[in-house]
């Protein structure tokens, strides 16, 4: 009898146990993947496969399961915007963003392979025109359950000096499916209440949302900047569906206001970026877009 009591307060327990257990992120690694699921269902994947120009995340899916990304096939313009991805042209005159140079993923190393973060290392080598690598991008990522990316990298000059010219063309961004952008009804706005493409494009601020429909389903993606990079990043955000942010291109991005301001690393020096992406239902306050920048913030050291 106490054997029988004893036995069914353990399965209670256990039920409980269950059933009060809080989401997590997992990672699973394969040869040219790395899946990144939230109590078992996608949120993204990393994709490393060296046969590609550069690495990068497709899809990204909503928490119902709903892509916020373009579909890869068939794109009716700019190819290389692949799901969520860095890159950036003018990198000692090489046009990585365009894709006529090579971003090549090197390792991947799992952190923590589930949590709330989960966090992975990335390392990628960009290739100078002779097949060595210009610069080391080595990325620290970290997944949250409630779907915020914090993308925080170094960009190692590698063996020669490193100029990133002044460009609009860059650098950490998505290009967020069809019916989510601003030419079929999609809203972009800023932390400062700026609004539209007009506004927001080239404009420096704490985060931009993009708010659409997707599957007749309300969504939003948001894009984050970090007080602490080296100068503030500005937004390449575009009503056809490409949304994007960089520090390099205060000339490009200011329409010629300001004079072009290239940044140069010196053989075996650094510089750290830090950057987040976030997911969400509904609109943005919806979403709790400011909530979730404060908690990317509190995320990095």
């Amino acid at each position: 009898m106490i054997a029988r009591l004893m036995t069914a307060l353990l399965m209670i327990a256990g039920l409980a146990s269950v059933a009060s257990a809080e989401p997590v992120v997992k990672l699973t690694k394969s040869a040219d993947a790395v899946a990144v699921t939230i109590d078992g269902a996608e949120f993204t994947t990393l994709r490393t496969a060296k046969s590609q120009p550069k690495p990068y995340f497709f899809p990204v899916r909503a928490a119902d399961g709903i892509s916020v990304v373009r579909p890869l096939e068939k794109p009716e313009d700019h190819p290389h915007h692949k799901g969520a991805w860095c890159s950036i042209d003018e990198v000692n005159e090489i046009k990585f963003w365009a894709e006529k140079g090579k971003i090549e993923n090197v390792s991947v190393e799992l952190i923590v392979p589930e949590g709330n973060p989960a966090r992975m290392k990335i390392v990628n080598h960009w290739l100078g025109n002779d097949g060595k690598p210009l610069l080391i991008e080595t990325v620290q990522a970290a997944f949250f359950v409630n779907r915020v990316l914090v993308y925080d990298l170094e960009f190692q000059a590698a063996g020669q000096k490193v100029t990133f010219g002044d460009t609009k063309e860059g650098m950490f961004g998505i290009r967020v499916a069809d019916t989510l952008r601003g030419k079929q009804g999609g809203q972009i706005s800023n932390a400062e209440g700026k609004k539209g493409e007009k506004e927001c494009w080239g404009q420096p601020s704490k985060w931009v949302d993009y708010v659409g429909t997707v599957e007749g389903q309300t969504k939003g993606v948001t894009l984050f900047d970090h007080p602490k990079n080296f100068r503030p990043s500005r937004f390449h955000v575009r009503d056809y569906g490409l949304f994007t942010l960089s520090p390099f291109g205060q000339n490009a991005y200011t329409n010629g206001q300001l004079p072009s301001d290239p940044f140069v690393l010196d053989a075996g020096k650094s510089v750290r970026l830090r950057y987040g992406l976030y997911v969400h239902d509904g609109d943005t306050a919806a979403g709790k877009v400011g909530a979730a920048y404060e908690q990317f913030l509190k995320a990095i050291e």
